[in-house]
């Protein structure tokens, strides 16, 4: 199989998956920046990951805007981010929605989110203005939800949350 892994990385969870990934189906893993769109089309097998900001995964147009081109591969889509695993609904509302517009994608895209890391020293300005801002805002609720609560305890996270056993249904998914 002939299968590459590309990456958009920021604080460095996902370029870690990425090589983890890529370790795993011996195979060649990118940052995004270094392919070319037309370059997919030579690949049986793509998996695309990007970090997690405000619900959209870093960088993901590369697959979406080049769907058409590329829908008779198997691909897979990963995002790193702090939400927690167990909120699989929140994230099929609103992370894939909101990532894949046109939803009949998904016949041919299999999605995955891994744990990464937040670590407050790392974190760029815009991101740590972005976090005490969100902060603000859903602690002020006077009725906050379950999810609002957690968005709050989100913002002081803290660490590095990323598993390397978590790549398993992902690297299967692609070897099938």
């Amino acid at each position: 199989m002939n299968a590459i892994v590309i990456y958009k990385s920021k604080y460095g969870s996902t370029k870690d998956y990425a090589g983890w990934i890529a370790d795993e189906l011996s195979c060649e893993a990118v940052e995004r920046s270094e392919i070319k769109p037309e370059e997919l089309t030579k690949y049986d097998a793509i998996v695309y990951g990007g970090g997690l900001y405000a619900e959209v995964i870093n960088g993901v147009s590369l697959i979406t805007k080049n769907f058409d081109k590329i829908k008779d591969k198997k691909i897979a889509v990963f995002s790193t981010g702090i939400t927690p695993l167990d909120c699989r609904a929140y994230y099929d509302d609103y992370v894939i929605k909101k990532n894949f517009k046109d939803t009949s994608m998904l016949e041919n895209i299999k999605v995955f989110n891994f744990l990464g890391k937040m670590k407050m020293d790392e974190l760029s300005f815009v991101h740590k203005a972005a976090l005490k801002s969100l902060k603000k805002i859903m602690s002020s609720k006077e009725n906050p939800s379950e999810m609002e609560k957690l968005l709050v305890e989100l913002c002081d996270a803290d660490g590095d949350f990323s598993d390397k056993d978590s790549i398993k249904e992902l690297v299967d998914y692609i070897k099938a």
